[in-house]
């Protein structure tokens, strides 16, 4: 049977491991498993959120409502911006989906990091595109304006902060390089952990209504996985000039929010309490991974989100050592399959970090 060529070199996506798989593969009792590979919320879910999905669980079996207007609602108010500034899609990544398909195609070129989110070249991939990357680990805008004036690409992803690294970049950055960007070209703005960045820092803030009002080939992506602790119910979503809203929902399948995480994501944007509360833990408990660093001589990259990339010497192997982790229950995610000799851990709760430090300095 043939397939389209275009599936030929690539790879799939490595997902972190489900606490479930570490079950069955090593007989560990699932209270035992502590996950940090994911960057999930290790807070949970607002209890406002819990309360209000629980009161319309008998709407399962119901479609659920396709105009969004709830959810739409919600995000317009925050960013100040119009219904038709906004989709939303099952996780921030489907966005990205549906921007490759929009504007790439067979011999289009693609504009990222060195070391970015792979679903970026995995959906360059589906249409045949080229990707181009460029040398340095953390985002260096001169490096790509320098290829874009060069390659001239479709489309342009900035990822702050970046994704598997941490590192972000300060809001006037973005501004000055996107004003010596044409028109024609489509930047996105990868924006998951911001809510993290800007409690660290509030340069990094970017304001949205400011930015796809100055810039109509932009686009800001945010996600309910990270900070409003929904990762299980897939909720992100795209802001940008109202006619490339438009072109993208020429691509939006019909239904492609459940009706409970539609009510989950509405419900979490109004409960600023509960995202406050875990991004100032988060940073909290990061402290405490930097001096982990600092004692055992690993380097670290400055993270700005809710995980840290602790980066190993040459003694030391990222494969090795994630797997000898795992057989102890502790699942975090190997960045290998980036090139680099690393291992990247979602800050955990003050209990599973403990854990972490104590299982990991036997095998450093």
């Amino acid at each position: 049977m043939k397939f389209n060529k275009n599936l030929e070199n690539i790879k799939t996506y490595e997902a972190g491991k489900p606490i479930e798989l570490v079950v069955r593969e090593y007989g560990i009792e699932p209270k035992d498993i502590v996950k940090l590979a994911s960057n999930e919320n290790p807070y949970g879910t607002s209890l406002k959120v819990i309360e209000a999905v629980s009161a319309i669980v008998s709407k399962m079996a119901l479609y659920p409502d396709d105009s969004m207007i709830k959810l739409k609602k919600a995000l317009s108010a925050r960013f100040d911006v119009k219904d038709e500034n906004i989709i939303i899609g099952s996780g921030s990544d489907q966005v990205i989906e549906f921007l490759i398909h929009a504007k790439a195609h067979e011999g289009s070129k693609i504009l990222m990091n060195s070391i970015t989110f792979a679903m970026y070249e995995i959906y360059s991939k589906h249409v045949g595109a080229e990707v181009i990357r460029t040398a340095s680990q953390e985002h260096n805008l001169d490096e790509f304006y320098e290829l874009y004036k060069k390659e001239k690409p479709e489309i342009i992803f900035i990822c702050t902060p970046n994704n598997p690294t941490g590192d972000a970049l300060d809001a006037d950055e973005i501004y000055n390089f996107l004003n010596k960007i044409d028109s024609d070209t489509l930047v996105v703005i990868d924006a998951a952990y911001l809510e993290y960045a800007v409690i660290k820092d509030s340069k990094k803030k970017i304001v949205v209504k400011n930015l796809i009002t100055k810039f109509d080939n932009v686009i800001y992506l945010g996600t309910f996985s990270k900070a409003y602790g929904l990762g299980g119910m897939r909720v992100g979503y795209g802001v940008a000039d109202a006619k490339i809203i438009k072109e993208l929902y020429k691509l939006r399948p019909p239904f492609n929010i459940t009706t409970l995480s539609l009510e989950a994501a509405s419900v979490a944007l109004g409960d600023e309490e509960f995202v406050q509360k875990s991004v100032t833990l988060n940073f909290e408990q990061m402290k405490r991974y930097e001096e982990f660093a600092k004692e055992q001589k690993i380097d670290i990259i400055n993270s700005y989100t809710n995980f840290i990339t602790l980066c190993l010497n040459s003694s030391q192997n990222s494969t090795k050592i994630s797997n000898q982790l795992l057989q102890k229950g502790m699942i975090v995610r190997d960045l290998s399959s980036y090139n680099m000799n690393a291992i990247r851990v979602t800050i955990g709760t003050q209990e599973q970090n403990s854990r972490f430090f104590e299982l990991v300095i036997q095998f450093l």
